[in-house]
């Protein structure tokens, strides 16, 4: 033996003994006690979480394919009483989809505005039998409609509004343009008819110019990267603030509706009728707004069991879970309903692509509609070429049969060719970009005003509802103020914790599986082992992570456990050998101070593949932490089993995306007994779905960080109130790009007054420290032993 080999057994001798156990040489059982041996082959990490990753996509996938069969639960139809009744039966069912599709907000009062310059201000073009001007219409605060209003010279035949594709103008399908073959011009054909129509502009699948909308220049750059449209540009702010731009733009339907109804007079009706996302927009619009006579949906109508698959921008909270075309169609009944089988955009790379629906998709959703309907009502008509070709858009047929539903009289529409030269545009210098630039501008402006004032939503909708006195911001005279007692407020949050856990994150209905505990050990070192453990969750979806066991334990004693969760792209390994400087093995410096550590694989690796599972997710109303919380909970259920762990003392410690998990996880989960949210804790609306701040999420590649409503429920301070009167702390390093000291700190004084004003001052600290995008490791330490009620080494 050389001397330095000899050296080296001495200290790892005296390292074992000093651990304070003879029984601190021997290994762990392998496996641990109470599980059976993990079969899974010997692999890296990488490949653990790959595994994991395809059993969690198999398991949502298997709900999207079942989501049809259970979709009536959520309907309660009353098909044999009537109308009224039948109504009366689906308004909870059209309430729900005014929610999801953010039509709430009440709108102006109807008006119309013809406005232009020159010698006739706001005329476009004269036809012998209408004119197109020029015009716009209120809809919301700062929010307009814009486009073009056909009127005809004698009393108008009929009302509509006709709505292009987003990639078409108004001028396009009035004539103004050659884009269109005449046969497919629909607004001009309606308005050739007599009809009285408006026109709107719709938000384009163009890519987005960042310095147009307002982008801080130092973000443009990352803006460009994250390939956005217009559409997703409002899609993802809109989203997170519980509107989306489907659900404004069918406002503006509505409010260009609400005007030609009053111009038509009593027992006029008002219909819609567009093409691909115009298409879209009136299919939902007929459907929430009952005042609609009529709608014409063309290449748009189809099965929405794959909506996951479309562009981004078409992703609707928890659509497939309640809604298909045919249920939206149910709806619609008994007003009749024009479905045209017209060719759709082609679309590819917008975070999912368009294609043509086919005949039999479309087809078999059309026929399922008179299965959702009272047998007694009118029957919805489907408009094709022979053989189940496609046909229109704006073909004669579905034209006429949209004009008898809305009780036009003859004659009908007929041939095109007198539609072959191009209306005259008056016009000298018309921008449509700049219009289309006012209408994302002002959609941008509604939800941007939205963020500014969120805080007030949240406080009604939280703090006013749980105890009043937190949100008083009156100055007391009074020499002493009181600290109110904190029971009631941790009674009262339960709701709460309830909501957010099942609502704001979302949660599958699915029961829990056995724990089915499989173990291998991983890691042999003089003070700890490690083992792998995997734990059933649902079918296809299990936990993952690595259990660190303290050699010293002395039989019959108990633990507490610190779990440590890796950030995004992030495995187990990292935070215990990994020596990476943002983690600094976390792990295993935790387990040498004594503590049980485990250390979980949270889903957010493999960038598109988690943000594709979140978005499959987003169809069922789920999230990535409808996964990660469940998962959570198991690892919760299965430490409480093992003699050495105490399961009153569990403290949970992540990193960035895992300070995300430190927030959500026990905010949902009273297991654990502490939180540290390190890396990630700001003022989360507005880094998620503010445009000012260059270091928001609305420009950079992270397209699945946008959870529905979530602004206007929970913030970071709200999800720390749900962790109380558990010890919570913040870690924020000067340098971390992830947000401002300022917006942490705003954010934090929140948390930091619920505390000291019920009581508890002394269970929650931050820290902040002159680093970057990393754990500390020091005031943390010391938050962990004295919480978690170990003596420090």
């Amino acid at each position: 033996m050389t001397p330095r080999f000899a050296v080296l057994v001495l200290v790892l001798a005296v390292t074992a003994i000093a651990a304070g156990s003879p029984a601190a040489t021997e290994s762990a059982p392998d496996p641990l006690p109470g599980a059976a041996p993990l079969e899974w082959p010997e692999q890296a990490h990488a490949d653990m979480a790959d595994r994991l990753m395809d059993g969690a996509h198999r398991f949502v996938e298997g709900k999207l394919a079942a989501a049809r069969d259970k979709r009536e639960t959520f309907w309660s139809r009353d098909l044999a009483n009537g109308p009224e009744a039948y109504e009366v039966s689906v308004a909870p069912s059209r309430e729900r989809l005014r929610e999801i599709l953010g039509v709430v907000d009440e709108r102006l009062p109807a008006a119309m505005e013809r406005f232009g310059a020159g010698d006739a201000p706001g005329v476009v073009a004269e036809h012998d039998g209408y004119t197109i001007w020029q015009a716009r219409w209120p809809v919301l605060e700062g929010v307009w409609g814009e486009g073009l209003l056909a009127v005809p010279h004698s009393e108008p035949a009929g009302y509509a509004v006709a709505l292009p594709d987003a990639d078409q103008t108004p001028e396009d399908v009035m004539g103004l343009t050659a884009a269109l073959d005449p046969a497919r011009q629909m607004g001009r054909r309606l308005a050739e008819r007599g009809f009285l129509i408006a026109v709107p502009v719709l938000a384009d699948r163009r890519p987005l110019d960042p310095e147009a909308v307002g982008v801080p220049p130092e973000a443009v750059g990352r803006t460009e990267q994250s390939d956005q449209t217009h559409r997703e540009w409002l899609y993802r702010q809109a989203f997170h603030m519980g509107r989306h731009v489907i659900g404004y733009e069918i406002q503006i339907v509505l409010a260009a509706a609400a005007w030609l109804r009053a111009e038509a007079g009593p027992g006029a009706q008002v219909g819609v009728a567009g093409y691909g996302e115009g298409g879209l927009i009136a299919l939902h619009a007929a459907a929430v707004g009952t005042e609609l006579g009529a709608a014409l949906v063309s290449g748009y109508f189809d099965s929405r069991e794959a909506l996951w698959t479309e562009p981004i921008y078409r992703n609707i909270w928890g659509f497939t879970r309640t809604f298909g075309d045919a249920e939206l169609a149910s709806l619609i009944a008994p007003r009749p309903l024009v479905i045209e089988h017209s060719p759709g955009p082609e679309v590819t790379g917008h975070k999912g692509d368009l294609t043509s629906p086919e005949f039999a998709g479309v087809s078999a959703e059309f026929g399922r509609i008179a299965t959702l309907v009272p047998p007694d009502f009118p029957e919805p008509i489907l408009v094709h070429g022979g053989n189940g070709e496609s046909t229109g858009p704006g073909s004669t047929e579905a034209l006429n049969a949209f004009a008898e539903g809305l009780g036009v009289d003859a004659p009908a529409f007929g041939a095109t060719a007198a539609l072959d030269t191009p209306l005259a545009d008056r016009r000298e210098a018309f921008d449509p970009a700049e219009r289309h630039l006012r209408h994302v501008l002002g959609i941008q402006g509604h939800v941007q005003q939205l963020v500014r004032r969120s805080h007030r939503v949240r406080e009604t909708f939280f703090t006013h509802e749980i105890l009043p006195e937190l949100a008083d911001t009156t100055w007391s005279t009074e020499p002493e103020h009181p600290t109110l007692p904190h029971e009631p407020f941790a009674e009262a949050s339960a709701w709460y914790r309830t909501y957010f856990r099942e609502v704001a994150m979302g949660e599958f209905q699915t029961e829990r599986l056995p724990l089915n505990p499989r173990t291998r050990k991983t890691h042999d070192t003089p003070h700890w082992t490690g083992h792998d453990v995997v734990l059933d969750v649902f079918e296809d979806l299990v936990a993952w992570g690595v259990l660190l066991v303290p050699r010293d334990i002395e039989p019959g004693t108990r633990r507490p456990v610190v779990v440590t969760q890796h950030g995004r792209n992030g495995l187990p390994e990292g935070l215990i050998d990994g020596d990476r400087p943002a983690y600094g093995n976390v792990a295993a410096e935790l387990a040498e101070r004594g503590f049980v550590v485990f250390v979980p694989h949270n889903l957010y690796r493999g960038e598109d593949r988690y943000r594709w599972l979140d978005r499959k997710a987003n169809a069922l109303g789920a999230s990535l932490f409808s996964f990660i919380i469940p998962q959570h909970d198991q690892i919760l259920r299965w430490l409480n089993t093992l003699d050495f762990v105490d399961g009153e003392r569990i403290g949970f410690y992540g990193l960035s995306y895992g300070g995300r998990s430190a927030l959500r996880v026990p905010a949902a989960l009273e297991g654990y007994a502490l939180s540290i949210c390190s890396g990630d804790f700001n003022q989360w609306t507005r880094k998620v779905a503010g445009v000012d701040a260059p270091a928001s999420f609305m420009h950079t590649i992270e397209w699945e960080t946008f959870d529905f409503n979530l602004g206007h429920t929970f913030d970071h301070a709200e999800m720390a109130a749900l962790i109380f009167p558990r010890p919570f702390m913040v870690e924020r390093g000067h340098y971390d790009h992830v947000a401002q000291d300022r917006w942490t700190a705003h954010e934090y004084a929140k948390v930091r007054r619920l505390y000291a004003m019920l009581g508890l001052p002394e269970r929650t600290a931050i820290e902040y420290f002159h680093g970057g995008h990393a754990m500390r490791r020091e005031g943390t330490y010391a938050f962990l032993h004295e919480h978690l009620d170990w003596p420090e080494p």
